[in-house]
């Protein structure tokens, strides 16, 4: 069963799990139709394949280490550490040696980013298929 999302005014605790992190799983604490938080939790070695949204994103680590790689380079996350994506940028992200946790926040126009997100990928709201471009 799938969590509930937060509601606008909900105060949501998206600190870290410390000792706890293991075992925990990835999932989305707020989704609007022009945002959403994601709170991922990497296993170590763990890799997100490349991918882009088309709006900015922000990638905020909690804990552990998490690299973000791009076309510029790899800048590498640690707890506090958070890191601004421009719009379309195609990045992966790598998990080091231990269990990570990020918060991603994406802006979205009618977007879900279970399907890339962002307005390339929008959804007549009304509708469960995507737009055509």
């Amino acid at each position: 069963m799938a969590l509930p999302h937060a509601k606008p005014m909900d105060v949501i605790n998206v600190g870290p799990f410390g000792e706890e992190l293991d075992g925990q799983v990835s999932t989305s604490l707020i989704k609007t139709d022009r945002m959403q938080l994601l709170h991922m939790v990497l296993a170590p070695k763990q890799d997100v394949p490349q991918h882009h949204v088309d709006e900015e994103c922000t990638i905020h680590c909690l804990e552990g280490i998490v690299e973000v790689v791009t076309g510029a380079g790899v800048r590498q996350l640690r707890a506090g550490n958070l890191v601004l994506l421009p719009a379309k940028e195609r990045h992966s992200l790598r998990a080091r040696d231990q269990v990570a946790a990020v918060l991603v926040t994406l802006i979205l126009n009618g977007g879900d980013a279970g399907s890339q997100g962002g307005t390339g990928h929008r959804r007549a709201l009304d509708k469960d298929t995507p737009l055509k471009p």
